[in-house]
């Protein structure tokens, strides 16, 4: 697809517009969460699969998207460019080969516009390259509000040319059609005159010139000195010395390919040369997008709870002494979080439980959604309502914890508890508070009626833990 780049580029621009106004933490956790799944399937995170992955998160959008919007409207001037060029290229062909039987066609006429044409194309490329935009008061009169803004105005000039080049190209595959209907419905006459005095073999050696590229495909369209000379015509009333009808009809091959090389190609190659080039601006446009730099940031750093996401920026963090603390519950099942627990449980927490499993860190997805699958089975075989996550007090929640959480509130049966025991490096020590602030914000977050913050038994105080019930 042609502009695929140039898709992808207004999609991921649109998106970044839309991010502006989410909170960092929640880019960072979708983000870092996209760049798991990526680690877990062996691909490498980029733009593409990035937007493939929000628009499944999203669900289906009847409404039109800003790429295509912006498409939309270049669509909409391609098509009009083509549709002048062809009509155009219709007249401007009819009254080139125009012919009342009394005077013939001057071939020297069509050199001269021949040569306006490729002057044409050349002038349509140099601008674009350089960034001029003469017309850039026709795109603002048309354009909608969606095509005027983001990395799309860095291309107008491209665009624009791209669409004049189709334009020029439709012209000339016109043009070549009409000639070739009038070379087979009407008996034209062509001949060659100018003011200037020139003489028959210098003018042969100009045709020459111009028939280099096809005269070893189409000798009989590279006219010789014996038809430049027998076709010369003067001025109305004077005619040449031998005229002879039978000739003025053979320079149609000439000006065939007078048209398909000098007319008609230029056209086709700059418009694939401005396509190749839209492909490749685009590309370069979003690896250097400042968007994705950002992008890049979130999927390779891990998404940490600073502290201090509830005050301005003068503040100090939130420490507050929360009074919610519950004793940790009874449970047989035990779920180890990202390392916790290594490199042996403590006696007290391992002795009765019938289920004690491993997820985060190390773990891959599957494998945390195995544990998740076999925690829902036991509780529905009547394994209790709550489940002990261990985790390190040292390390702050992550967005991966509180994505698992999520998931296991769909997956484990309705009322199920999970009570969070964050573990001190020393087994025999309680957690210090400033390591417990973390979780108490983090079970905060969560919901009241979801997580509860508690106290172990005071005989063994490395544990607090988080409780809650799904509502």
């Amino acid at each position: 697809m042609t502009d695929s780049p140039l898709r992808l580029l207004l999609g991921f621009d649109a998106q970044a517009q839309r991010d502006k106004s989410q909170p960092p933490a929640f880019l960072h956790r979708r983000d870092r969460k996209f760049a798991l799944v990526c680690e877990e399937q062996g691909v490498a995170p980029d733009a593409t699969r990035w937007l493939a992955h929000l628009n499944r998160l999203s669900g289906p959008d009847t409404a039109p998207s800003a790429a295509d919007q912006v498409l939309g409207f270049w669509r909409r001037v391609n098509v009009g460019f083509a549709a002048v060029g062809i009509i155009a290229g219709v007249l401007t062909m009819t009254g080139l080969l125009f012919y009342d039987g009394g005077q013939r066609i001057n071939i020297t006429v069509f050199l001269a516009f021949v040569l306006l044409q490729l002057l044409l194309a050349l002038f349509t490329s140099v601008q674009s390259l350089v960034g001029w935009q003469p017309w850039r008061w026709l795109i603002r009169r048309f354009q909608s509000g969606e095509a005027r803004k983001g990395a799309i105005n860095r291309l107008h000039p491209l665009l624009m040319a791209r669409a004049a080049h189709l334009g020029g190209l439709c012209f000339a595959v016109s043009g070549l059609a009409t000639l070739l209907v009038m070379v087979v419905v009407q008996d034209l006459a062509f001949g060659w005159s100018t003011t200037l005095e020139t003489a028959a073999s210098n003018y042969h050696q100009l045709v020459q010139i111009i028939a280099t590229p096809w005269a070893w495909l189409w000798p009989s369209a590279a006219p010789d000195l014996a038809l430049v000379e027998a076709t010369r015509f003067f001025r109305a009333g004077i005619e040449s010395s031998s005229p002879d009808p039978a000739l003025w009809g053979q320079w149609w091959p000439f000006v065939t390919m007078l048209w398909v090389t000098w007319v008609l190609l230029p056209r086709l190659l700059l418009w694939l040369l401005t396509s190749a080039l839209i492909r490749n601006r685009a590309s370069r446009l979003i690896s250097s997008h400042p968007a994705m730099h950002a992008l890049m940031y979130r999927m390779e750093t891990p998404a940490l709870d600073t502290g201090n996401e509830h005050n301005d920026a003068d503040d100090l963090p939130d420490t507050r002494i929360r009074d919610n603390l519950l004793p940790l519950p009874d449970s047989d099942m035990l779920l180890c979080w990202a390392g916790a627990g290594e490199p042996e449980l403590p006696e007290t927490l391992r002795s009765g439980k019938h289920l004690i499993l491993r997820a985060g860190g190390k773990a891959s997805l599957t494998e945390d959604e195995q544990a998740l699958s076999q925690i829902a089975d036991h509780l529905k075989t009547g394994g209790g309502k709550t489940v002990i996550l261990l985790t390190r007090c040292w390390e702050p929640p992550t967005g991966e914890l509180q994505d698992f959480l999520e998931s296991a509130r769909g997956a484990w049966p309705h009322g199920t508890r999970v009570a969070l025991v964050p573990l001190a490096a020393d087994i025999n020590r309680e957690p210090e508070g400033h390591q417990i602030q973390p979780w108490l914000r983090f079970a905060e977050r969560l919901g009241n009626e979801f997580a509860r913050v508690s106290l172990p038994p005071i005989q063994w105080q490395p544990l607090h833990t988080v409780s809650g019930e799904p509502s």
